[in-house]
């Protein structure tokens, strides 16, 4: 969900009234195996009611994207949704070979979260690295300005 109005921050669940009554503008769904056509009728139902702006459900099994927009106090389908650009978020949705792909307003790719682990993993073997590299050469001029006091030259001098 996306929820302009309300200050950032961990919640179990969105409870509207709780949050000063501020309807989500933006709802993302990701349809599981076990959501049937009827729970997924009144999830629409219910931001229809309660006034979303826009609603997206993405079924991955099948790489199927649908989009809701509200005109008019109702919200209408989305077609064509390939290459739809989010009114609110400005957003570009593409289905790829791989399943969703979503373009930021850039046109920059949002990243996975896989994407994200695998370039946090590499961020952390380089800074590992580059802390031996460190490491190693702090020993070698620890070595090297041993050799210089052992002919009696201060390595501080030099």
């Amino acid at each position: 969900m996306v929820i302009f109005g309300r200050p950032k921050g961990d919640r179990l669940s969105y409870i509207q009234y709780r949050e000063d009554n501020i309807t989500p503008q933006v709802v993302f769904e990701i349809r599981s195996h076990n959501d049937s056509n009827t729970k997924m009728s009144k999830k629409l139902a219910f931001y229809q009611r309660h006034g979303v702006e826009e609603y997206y459900v993405y079924d991955p099994q099948i790489n199927e994207l649908l989009g809701w927009q509200r005109i008019d106090r109702v919200l209408e389908v989305i077609d064509p949704m390939e290459g739809w650009i989010s009114p609110r978020l400005g957003v570009r949705f593409e289905l790829g070979e791989d399943g969703l792909e979503i373009y930021r307003p850039d046109g920059e790719k949002f990243i996975s979260y896989a994407e994200l682990e695998a370039d946090r993993a590499l961020g952390r073997q380089r800074l590992q690295q580059e802390s031996q590299r460190a490491e190693q050469a702090e020993q070698r001029s620890e070595r090297l300005a041993a050799k210089l006091r052992e002919l009696n030259i201060d390595p501080d001098s030099v």
